[in-house]
């Protein structure tokens, strides 16, 4: 909406919660920002654009929404963390040495065969922010916007598309369709997974430590030999250490209508903190913070983005590593809305590809 409104497009957004809210998959404060994106060289381009955007609307705003404090890839030479970012076209990373990793970085319990790459570009986003930034600034050019209103509806004809809600309906030449974990349900033959996964914060068993401040335990992607591995960054005055698992077994296939917004000590924490008292002994295993999340995955861990009918233009599917790249891509579907030549290659995010 964002990139619409400011090439003068009359465009309208329809939010069916709050705007800047808790129940999709875009909330918790921060969002890990990497370039060296290990999903797919590219990825690089479209976290690059998101950077410009964001930096471009800061200076406007006064805000910040993005800090580069650096990410780290670690696990084996052979692991999809540090092989990835190796691939990753464009990212100017450096790779460090098991023992490196362990003398710049004591805080982690390493086993022997670890390595890392650095990422000295990436760092963390903050989502709500960003989120109603993009939209005020959709505003300031223009956009109308409806919160609070549901997508009942949404009817594609030759001649356009109506948008059908309970209180109004709304008449357009073409409609973005990109509702996260309801994608599935209001765009017939898009297949996604969501899932139920809960975001947790920590804080170190020293409360006077420094070692778990963000300047000194950045942003990070660690892969164990099991497959399992933890993701996070360190904590500021705003927010606590944030720490998540991956590889664990999450409830698959869920109605984001009736997703299990409770927390179960037993099911949603005891894996996770077992982990960190294994590999991040500094920590208090036992978190002081939850919040329900949901991710939507796609059949192959890429995004759905781009168009899929002569009036339809979706995204989706974002497989947990989608909002460092929501404004390139919002800039990727405002090109593709508008037939523009998209600034960077993006067949493999092709809708169709299923």
């Amino acid at each position: 909406m964002w990139r619409l409104a400011a090439r003068g497009v009359d465009v309208v957004g329809i939010e069916r919660q709050g705007i800047g809210h808790s129940f999709g998959s875009s909330h918790g404060t921060t969002r890990l920002f990497r370039v060296a994106c290990m999903e797919h060289p590219g990825l690089t381009a479209i976290a690059r654009k998101s950077l410009g955007l964001w930096t471009e609307l800061g200076e406007r705003t006064g805000e910040t929404y993005v800090r580069q404090t650096g990410s780290l890839n670690v696990g084996t030479p052979d692991s999809r963390p540090v092989t990835g970012a190796r691939k990753a076209a464009g990212a100017a990373t450096t790779d460090l040495t098991h023992d490196e990793l362990a003398e710049r970085f004591p805080q982690y319990a390493l086993a022997a065969e670890d390595v890392a790459v650095w990422d000295p570009d990436a760092g963390i986003c903050y989502a709500e922010p960003t989120v109603r930034a993009h939209v005020a600034e959709a505003e300031r050019l223009g956009a109308t916007v409806y919160p609070h209103t549901m997508v009942t509806g949404i009817d594609v004809r030759p001649d356009g598309v109506t948008v059908r809600t309970p209180t109004t309906s709304i008449t357009a030449e073409q409609v973005v369709i990109c509702t996260g974990a309801w994608l599935s349900k209001l765009v017939p033959g898009v297949s996604l997974s969501p899932r139920r996964t809960p975001l947790f914060w920590f804080q170190p068993r020293d409360p006077a430590s420094e070692a778990f401040r963000l300047r000194n335990f950045p942003a990070f992607i660690w892969e164990f030999a099991d497959g399992r591995g933890l993701w996070g960054h360190g904590s500021d005055e705003d927010f606590l250490v944030k720490v998540g698992l991956d590889g664990a077994e999450r409830e698959r296939d869920v109605d984001p209508d009736e997703l299990d917004r409770y927390i179960h000590p037993r099911k949603d924490i005891a894996e996770l903190s077992a982990a960190i008292a294994d590999q991040f002994p500094g920590l208090d295993p036992e978190p002081v913070k939850l919040m329900p999340c949901m991710v939507t995955d796609s059949l192959d861990g890429q995004f759905l983005a781009g168009r899929y009918g002569d009036r339809v233009v979706i995204a989706g599917g974002d497989s947990g590593h989608g909002f460092k790249h929501c404004a390139g891509i919002g800039e990727l579907l405002a090109q593709e809305t508008t037939k523009e030549t998209p600034y960077t290659d993006v067949s493999f995010l092709d809708p169709h590809r299923f």
